[in-house]
């Protein structure tokens, strides 16, 4: 039995900032989960494909953080997912500059058998049929946890509905809750996004924290300022990675859980934005996850005189 299961893209990425570019390097929702979450004592695997243009490397690295990639299909004179963007000077929006689908277009998850009694499941951003695929695999699952994005609410919202009744936790940026619901204010989205089936709502809001809601109550989790960010790319997967691998390692699905992995997924994210791709990630030592967290702490501690 695992303790995670996770689900979603292993990729080549090419990204553009007003900094600098990079050619193709590791990339894919999937790579940026599965490193956060090998900072938690737990067993993971990942459920994905890439093409034979994959190095051997990257499957070395990954393997080396302790993940399992018997779920890893690697089609034979295949080519893996590739995404190129550019961002702009906010650091805050970007443009698609090319996807290339490649192997992912046909993929068919097969989820091996001893992943399928797995504790959590974090299903990425892939099409909601290749979730429910997954989710059809399992079986006695404690925790189901879902990302997904504009791109599917648009263009596949019947099957992405189905995904989310489904689930226990949805992480969503504030852009997409608002677009999946109709609501401006994140307090109404939240709540027509549990009418919908997740008992834990998770609304992202990048540089500005993230919201938990569960039932009438609320958390917010500010993200830690930051001198400088050079590449946002996989900052919301690693919030996901830190997020469930923080879940999974406590076998605690609690409110008081779930606030506490909110926190634990900024903190890995604060990380992963500060070099390129997956650069930070992998050399990201434990000392500096502790040092960060305490930095958070007393960020977030502030008695109020109520007194005066």
């Amino acid at each position: 039995m695992k303790d995670l299961l996770i689900v979603g893209t292993v990729a080549f990425d090419a990204i553009e900032t007003p900094f600098s570019q990079t050619d193709k390097i590791l990339g894919g929702a999937a790579t940026y989960i599965g490193l956060a979450a090998s900072h938690f004592p737990l067993r993971s695997g990942i459920v994905s494909v890439v093409g034979s243009d994959f190095p051997q490397e990257y499957i070395d690295l990954l393997k080396d953080r302790n993940i399992d990639l018997k779920g890893l299909e690697i089609v034979e004179d295949g080519k893996t997912f590739f995404w190129s963007g550019r961002y702009h000077n906010d650091m805050n929006t970007r443009d698609t500059l090319d996807t290339q689908l490649n192997v992912l277009a046909d993929f068919q998850p097969r989820v091996p058998k001893k992943f399928r009694d797995v504790k959590v499941v974090m299903l990425g951003n892939l099409h909601p049929a290749v979730q429910l695929s997954v989710l059809e695999q399992i079986d006695n699952t404690e925790l189901v946890v879902l990302d997904t994005m504009n791109f599917w609410i648009e263009s596949t919202p019947d099957l992405l509905h189905k995904v989310i009744s489904k689930v226990d936790v949805i992480t969503i940026n504030d852009e997409e809750a608002r677009e999946l619901t109709g609501e401006y204010s994140l307090v109404k989205a939240a709540r027509k996004i549990a009418d919908m089936g997740p008992d834990y709502v998770v609304i992202k809001k990048g540089e500005h924290g993230a919201l938990l809601f569960y039932e009438d109550e609320m958390f917010f989790a500010p993200a830690l300022p930051l001198e400088e960010v050079f590449d946002p790319t996989g900052a919301g997967d690693t919030f996901a990675g830190g997020f469930t691998g923080y879940l999974a390692s406590k076998d605690n699905y609690s409110f008081e859980a779930m606030k506490n992995a909110v926190i634990y997924g900024a903190n890995l994210a604060s990380f992963s934005v500060e070099k390129f791709g997956t650069e930070r990630m992998i050399d990201l030592k434990e000392a500096d996850i502790k040092n960060r967290l305490e930095l958070f702490n007393s960020l977030t501690q502030f008695e109020i005189n109520l007194t005066d």
